[in-house]
């Protein structure tokens, strides 16, 4: 039976990242988000032999993408081909973001850094002139925060940053052998009071030592795919 679901949940992961990828076109420049779910965008966009850029957000999906024939390159190097004029796509650096999201609540609300890589995501996500969110239904939630919160962190700061999270509420978890891109520490935060997303997310990143957290509430995506039984539609 578990194997079955397995089965299922993937084949709805595909789905999503299916549609995703007829949002695409060619002189698109492209954010490619990291995960289970995006990893088939990534792979069907080489097997479409997408000719743009693609700008990832952590290296395992750099990995992926180079694999699968893509044309890398990095924020900055698309940066020096200068913003977009002004009413042209609004003015993004990256056209189209894609990502997938560890949980996301009716109105847009996502967490997100169960991979890990949350900064490099929201620094992508948030330089990008749309984000299209890609989830299995599983991922959908009435209010977010029964997935551990995960925040980055300094490990200079590792004892600090969890004490005040506790003092927040927060039960805090290290992510053990694990560090990000960055070089930073990762700790999984249950408890804490979503009743307020872009709230929390703002009085988080204001301690000192937060590098970022996982609650995607500032920037949200501006259309979400969700699958259920093999189908994807818009949320």
């Amino acid at each position: 039976m578990a194997k079955s679901k397995g089965k299922s949940q993937e084949a709805d992961k595909k789905a999503a990242a299916l549609m995703a990828v007829r949002e695409v076109k060619g002189g698109m420049k492209l954010g490619l988000g990291t995960g289970s779910t995006v990893k088939y965008f990534i792979e069907e966009l080489g097997r479409k032999k997408f000719p743009g850029l693609v700008v990832p957000s952590s290296k395992a999906s750099e990995d992926l993408a180079k694999k699968s024939g893509l044309k890398v390159t990095t924020l900055d190097e698309v940066a020096k081909m200068g913003f977009k004029k002004a009413g042209d796509m609004g003015g993004g650096l990256i056209d189209l973001y894609v990502d997938g999201a560890d949980e996301v609540d009716r109105t847009y609300n996502l967490i997100k850094g169960g991979g890990g890589a949350l900064t490099r995501e929201k620094v992508v996500a948030s330089a990008s002139t749309e984000f299209v969110c890609i989830v299995d239904e599983s991922k959908a939630v009435a209010k977010l925060g029964k997935f551990p919160l995960p925040v980055e962190v300094l490990p200079f700061a590792k004892a600090f940053v969890t004490s005040e999270l506790e003092e927040l509420g927060g039960k805090v978890v290290e992510r053990k052998k694990f560090t990000t891109d960055n070089g930073n520490i990762i700790l999984d935060v249950t408890g804490l009071d979503f009743s307020d997303p872009l709230q929390l997310e703002t009085e988080l990143n204001n301690i000192a030592g937060v590098v970022e957290n996982g609650i995607f509430a500032v920037r949200q995506p501006e259309r979400v795919i969700i699958s259920k039984k093999g189908k994807a539609q818009y949320m």
